[in-house]
C-alpha cells in the first residue's frame, strides 16, 4: 500500500517559501532549512510533509500539478493567505466554483477549496 509522504515544491527562494508555507499550512521545519532544501511537517504530526527545493526555472505557464487546500472558512483563509504573501490569480470561474486560485510568492498556483457538501469533487486545472 502506498501513501503520500511528501509533496515536493520547486521554488526560487527557499527561505521565503519556508516563511510563507509554515504560516499558510501551520507547519514547521523538520530540521534547520538550508538555502536549497527544506522539509516542512504538520505541527500536529498528521498529514504529508511539504519538501521545498531550490529550482532555477520560473513557474510554468502550463502547470501540471497544484495543491488543493480544503477549509470550512474559505473567505477567512484566502484573506489570511493574501496577508502573508499569496496573490489572487485572475481566473475565469464557473458560477458553481467552490475554489479560489492563488499563487505563492514564487508563482506556484494553489486552490483554496470550500470544504462543504461537494468536498472531494475535482475541479478544473488552474
Amino acid at each position: 500500500m502506498l501513501e503520500i509522504g511528501s509533496i515536493v515544491w520547486g521554488v526560487r527562494d527557499v527561505p521565503r517559501a519556508v516563511a510563507f508555507w509554515t504560516q499558510a499550512l501551520r507547519y514547521r521545519p523538520r530540521e534547520a532549512p538550508s538555502d536549497d532544501w527544506a522539509v516542512l511537517v504538520p505541527l500536529d504530526g498528521h498529514g504529508p510533509q511539504l519538501a521545498i527545493k531550490l529550482v532555477t526555472s520560473e513557474a510554468s505557464t502550463h502547470r501540471r500539478h497544484h495543491l488543493d487546500l480544503y477549509t470550512p472558512d474559505q473567505e477567512a483563509e484566502v484573506t489570511r493567505l493574501v496577508a502573508i504573501g499569496a496573490k489572487r490569480v485572475d481566473w475565469r470561474y464557473k458560477p458553481s466554483a467552490d475554489y479560489v486560485v492563488l499563487e505563492d510568492p514564487d508563482g506556484n498556483r494553489f486552490c483554496v477549496v470550500h470544504k462543504g457538501a461537494r468536498h472531494g469533487e475535482a475541479h478544473e486545472e488552474p
